[in-house]
């Protein structure tokens, strides 16, 4: 029988009292001792991380975002596609997380369900913040986050920011040479589908090879809200799943409040332009 394995007679680095380890580098101390369960129930660990982890990916989405509006304001567009594509990736992830969450059953939740007090993914300010990033800029769901003032603020100032499509629509009128109204453009309100946008639209798709970085980064966008439509597909899925039609812990109507998300268009005009080509 051969001897067990030992790295470190490859030279690898096995004392860490001095040094930046692993789990210094990534907070982990911080990161696994941030799950407390409300109650004594198995699979209430499964609904905390579940949650925790999706957040995590939310920061990561705000992060690209962030970069991505800042390099098309500065008119460099190429690195943007590859951002949009990861942020749609990401969205892909958060898709396949909820299989890991539908392996609870109704039975499974009712043992911890009053644990979560009025708690909901309805009160998460990163899922805010990127619908304000992307142009679903609904004012009267701050309205949860007013206990938080550091967390109102973050979302005040977004709203004091073109969303990422704003940015887009002004690179297209640039590209074409026309004006868009300025009810295009509202800064504390969702983004409605606009008739002279999507005939705007209508030309780079007609034309691809003479509007190629328009016609790219339609398509990116088209393909993150792709993404971001099944992961919400999937969310009421989930629910209904476990919970039925029961209202939810925010006091929601539950299934059916995500049915109504399930109507939103974060980039209507690229979805419309479909129907004229």
């Amino acid at each position: 029988m051969s001897d067990a394995y030992n790295p470190e007679t490859e030279g690898a680095k096995m004392s860490f009292a001095t040094d930046m380890s692993y789990g210094d580098y990534l907070g982990m101390d911080a990161i696994l001792g941030a799950q407390t369960p409300q109650s004594s129930a198995h699979d209430e660990m499964l609904f905390i991380i579940q949650h925790q982890t999706s957040e995590l990916w939310m920061r990561l989405i705000l992060h690209e975002l962030s970069a991505a509006r800042e390099l098309m304001l500065a008119g460099d567009t190429a690195p943007v596609f590859k951002m949009l594509a990861r942020v749609a990736r990401i969205f892909e992830q958060l898709n396949n997380a909820w299989d890991v969450l539908r392996t609870m059953t109704p039975s499974d939740y009712t043992t911890f369900r009053e644990s979560l007090g009025a708690s909901s993914g309805f009160q998460s300010h990163q899922y805010r913040l990127i619908e304000f990033m992307l142009g679903n800029r609904n004012t009267a769901m701050m309205r949860v986050h007013e206990h938080r003032a550091d967390l109102l603020g973050k979302l005040e100032a977004e709203l004091e920011q073109p969303s990422l499509y704003h940015i887009a629509l002004r690179a297209l009128e640039r590209e074409l040479g026309v004006s868009f109204d300025a009810e295009v453009y509202q800064m504390r309100a969702p983004h409605a589908s606009n008739d002279a946008v999507i005939e705007a639209w209508a030309q780079v798709y007609r034309a691809p090879s003479e509007h190629w970085v328009l016609y790219e980064l339609a398509e990116k966008l088209v393909d993150l809200e792709d993404y971001f439509r099944r992961w919400r597909f999937n969310h009421v899925t989930t629910v209904e799943r476990i919970i039925g039609f029961k209202r939810g812990t925010g006091g929601t109507s539950g299934v059916k409040y995500l049915r109504r998300m399930l109507e939103v268009e974060l980039f209507p005009e690229l979805w419309h332009v479909r129907g004229v080509l």
